[in-house]
C-alpha cells in the first residue's frame, strides 16, 4: 500500500511539522472527515503547544499509566496517534491525555496526531 510523508517550513513559532498518510492497514479511506471537505484525517506532527487542550480535566491522569507510555514511547515511539480537530487553524485536542503527558514530560516538542477538519460548530459540540 502507498505511504507518503511531506515535511514543511513552517514559522518559528512552530519550527515545521511533518503530514503523513498511509493506506497500509487495509482499510478503505474515509470520506468522513468530521465536518468539512472530502478528505480523510491526516497524520500530523504538531508541536505540542500548538494543541489546545480546552477541557478542564475532571480527575488527574493515572501517573502509572503515564510512566508505562513514557517508557513505550522512548523505546518504539508513538503507535497510536491522538485525535485532534482543526478549526480555522487551530488545533484542539479532546482524547489523548496520557499520551500528551507523557511526551510533555519527556521533554518532546511534537506528538503524532490524527487531524480532522472541523466547523465551529462541531467545536461547540465537543464542548458541551
Amino acid at each position: 500500500m502507498a505511504n507518503m510523508m511531506l515535511r514543511l517550513p513552517i514559522s518559528s513559532t512552530m519550527r515545521g511539522f511533518s503530514v503523513s498518510a498511509s493506506s497500509s492497514n487495509g482499510a478503505a479511506p474515509s470520506s468522513d472527515s468530521g465536518g468539512g471537505g472530502g478528505a480523510g484525517p491526516l497524520i500530523v506532527e504538531l508541536p505540542l503547544g500548538n494543541i489546545r487542550r480546552p477541557l478542564m480535566r475532571t480527575r488527574a491522569n493515572d501517573q502509572k499509566k503515564v510512566k508505562e507510555l513514557m517508557d513505550s514511547i522512548s523505546e518504539i515511539g508513538l503507535q497510536v496517534p491522538i485525535d485532534v480537530l482543526e478549526v480555522d487553524g487551530t488545533y484542539y485536542g479532546f482524547s489523548g491525555c496520557h499520551r500528551y503527558e507523557a511526551h510533555q514530560q519527556l521533554g518532546l516538542p511534537t506528538i503524532r496526531c490524527k487531524v480532522r477538519k472541523g466547523t465551529k460548530e462541531t467545536l461547540r459540540h465537543h464542548l458541551r
